[in-house]
């Protein structure tokens, strides 16, 4: 068994669905470490927005940040990202959930 363990990555995605104001953003961000990955979609996308109440954590945080794309133009703010988060579409979601075996939802 410690075998096992022991091959399994510590790195994480980390998938927000929450809006700016709520605790789960302020969590995530204290949760993650250097390597993990957080994701913004649903309303999470508004936490990359520039100079939002967010944005500056994220930016200086030493996970990498993505916005699925999909959900930052439905909500009408895909030219008001921060340069700081790597946009995806879908299958590039597939693919960090395929990169990170571990994940984390926020809500």
């Amino acid at each position: 068994m410690a075998t096992i363990m022991s091959s399994i990555s510590s790195v994480m995605l980390h998938t927000i669905n929450a809006a700016p104001d709520s605790p789960a953003i302020a969590d995530c961000v204290r949760s993650a470490s250097k390597g993990d990955a957080i994701l913004l979609l649903g309303d999470g996308v508004y936490s990359a927005i520039i100079d939002g109440p967010m944005q500056q954590q994220l930016s200086d945080h030493s996970a990498d940040v993505y916005v699925l794309r999909e959900d930052a133009a439905v909500r009408g703010v895909l030219m008001k990202l921060c340069k700081d988060a790597t946009l995806l579409d879908m299958d590039g979601f597939v693919t960090l959930t395929e990169q990170f075996p571990c994940q984390q939802a926020w809500f």
